[in-house]
């Protein structure tokens, strides 16, 4: 296929498209008002009064303080300052992290460079319907953890986590609870007072914002650690650097955009995503990975036993999917999260993942369901099956 606009894109948990409002509301910030926020002069102080505002909407959509939100370049940055900087800011005796084996990789890495450096961190196991049973955690939680880090919503399974009910288990220890909801927000209400939680982590991209842009929630009544990164002071010393005033102004658009979208765009999504797996589910030992009932509206991750998951990813050719988390699509092994609910390495390497947006179609649902079907046919009577 010549152009974009040819392919069908169903791969919106790895990006999405960046909405038309969204870009309409950047433009102005790439071209004229090309000032920095931080200058004190009249065009410095106009931008920052749309900064302001931004900020304002980010903290809306999760019902917190506009002066508890920081942004970053993303939730990779978000998730290594907010681990990095806890650990480096405590000043007690606890020197355990908990954190659970389906992670994001930005979660895992940056845990396993904190066991380098002296901690004891503890990777919980899942069930196979990929939810975190909380009695293990009730196992090895203790006086001694000082963070527990459990993602809202998983990026291969939509898997959702009991955030709030693990909160709970992590404060009665008087440890601290961070959640990486990168895939939830935009997508379904994240409250962080009703969840209680301490530290969460997000990216701009994942909801029709652009991408270099993201940033992390702060409790205000949370511990204050030291920053990642050092220099202008700005975000109030917490995050130094220019501030990407496209990106921030996008965000915030995007955020006040989901406020009054999200109930629609549940109920269109999930439609199209029940025809789509519906369908699938009827090729022969088929199967959904994952809890079908506590998971994301929009992501299926669906098995075909038996059949190359790469292979038929290249013969969809302009269907856009995945069968793995989009960081680690160049390495040739079987998903980490599928592995850990239990899958078969030769399972997981046949597992591919469709996630939908709110610019997909009916008509586009329709050709991938015929078009899946037929490669997987022609694959079932040829050698690569």
């Amino acid at each position: 296929m010549s152009t974009s606009q040819n392919y069908i894109y169903l791969d919106n948990a790895s990006t999405t498209k960046v909405d038309d409002e969204v870009i309409r509301e950047i433009i102005p910030y790439l071209s004229e008002l090309y000032g920095n926020s931080s200058s004190a002069h009249s065009l410095g102080v106009e931008i920052n009064k749309k900064i302001v505002k931004a900020r304002g909407n980010v903290a809306k959509l999760f019902n917190s303080e506009p002066k508890e939100i920081t942004f970053t370049s993303g939730a990779t940055e978000a998730i290594n300052t907010t681990l990095k900087g806890i650990v480096t800011s405590n000043r007690t005796k606890r020197i355990q992290i908990i954190t659970v084996k389906t992670e994001h990789s930005a979660v895992l890495d940056t845990c396993k460079y904190l066991e380098e450096i002296g901690f004891d961190v503890v990777y919980l196991p899942v069930l196979k319907s990929g939810l975190l049973d909380l009695n293990e955690l009730k196992k090895v939680i203790s006086e001694k953890t000082l963070l527990v880090s459990v993602m809202l919503v998983n990026n291969e399974t939509g898997v959702i986590q009991p955030i709030k009910e693990i909160t709970k288990i992590a404060h009665q220890f008087g440890a601290l609870m961070m959640t990486d909801a990168t895939q939830a927000v935009g997508k379904i209400p994240v409250d962080v007072k009703d969840l209680n939680i301490d530290y969460l982590v997000f990216s701009g991209h994942k909801f029709y914002a652009p991408k270099g842009i993201g940033g992390y929630y702060q409790n205000s009544q949370s511990l204050n650690f030291q920053p990642l990164l050092h220099g202008g002071g700005q975000e109030k010393g917490k995050r130094s650097g220019t501030l990407n005033v496209p990106g921030v102004i996008g965000l915030g658009k995007s955020c006040e955009i989901t406020i009054n979208e999200t109930e629609r765009n549940k109920s269109s999504v999930q439609e199209l995503r029940d025809l789509l797996e519906n369908e699938l589910l009827t090729i022969e030992g088929a199967f959904v990975n994952g809890d079908r009932e506590n998971r994301i509206y929009n992501i299926s991750n669906i098995c075909f036993p038996h059949i190359d998951a790469d292979i038929l990813i290249k013969m969809l050719d302009n269907i856009c999917v995945s069968n793995g988390s989009a960081c680690h699509s160049e390495l040739i092994e079987p998903s980490h999260v599928l592995t850990a609910m239990g899958l078969s390495n030769k399972n997981a390497f046949s597992s591919i993942r469709f996630s939908l947006s709110k610019y997909n179609t009916e008509s586009e649902i329709l050709y991938t369901i015929k078009k899946v079907k037929e490669i997987i046919s022609q694959l079932k009577t040829s050698n690569y099956a």
